[in-house]
């Protein structure tokens, strides 16, 4: 496993569709080992493969710990229900936050390493990180999606809010 370089914008790659996965292979093994140790590495909760410099549809979700990651290879929005926003950053962006919306709860169809097919359902944040790295492999960037930019100071204010809330 090797610690890969983050695409940051502005990078054609990051910007154009990507190229389904057809060889379930040692080297998409490689590739999504690398992906997931480069996501960590950064303190990112998803990582896509254009995130790297690779332009096939690939995508890791990792946010809870003790849980194993979401790979998704090839993945299709199968249902979307509802509307939520909710503040999102980038690894690609760094520095960047902003309100998006997003649907709340979602089911997806994606393929495992060894080229098998399964069904996902997702909602509230785990469904926002899995359409998030899903845009990805469409060359959509989240910037696109801004509905009002947020600082990092309010970012950390609203963080600590919502730790507060959490202690009560």
């Amino acid at each position: 496993m090797a610690i890969r370089e983050i695409v940051k914008h502005p990078n054609e790659v990051l910007e154009t569709p990507c190229k389904t996965v057809t060889e379930f292979d040692r080297q998409l093994a490689v590739l999504l080992d690398d992906m997931h140790e480069t996501m960590i590495e950064a303190d990112g909760v998803g990582i896509a493969a254009p995130q790297i410099g690779v332009s096939l549809r690939v995508a890791i979700v990792d946010f809870q710990e003790g849980q194993e990651p979401i790979e998704m290879i090839n993945p299709e929005l199968a249902l979307f229900e509802g509307k939520e926003t909710d503040i999102e950053g980038c690894l690609s962006f760094p520095g960047i936050f902003g309100e998006v919306e997003r649907h709340g709860r979602i089911k997806i169809k994606a393929q495992e390493r060894d080229g098998s097919w399964y069904e996902l359902e997702a909602e509230g944040y785990e469904a926002r990180a899995i359409l998030h790295e899903m845009d990805h492999l469409d060359g959509v960037l989240f910037t696109s999606k801004i509905e009002k930019y947020v600082t990092q100071e309010e970012l950390d204010e609203l963080i600590r809010q919502q730790e507060e809330e959490d202690s009560l």
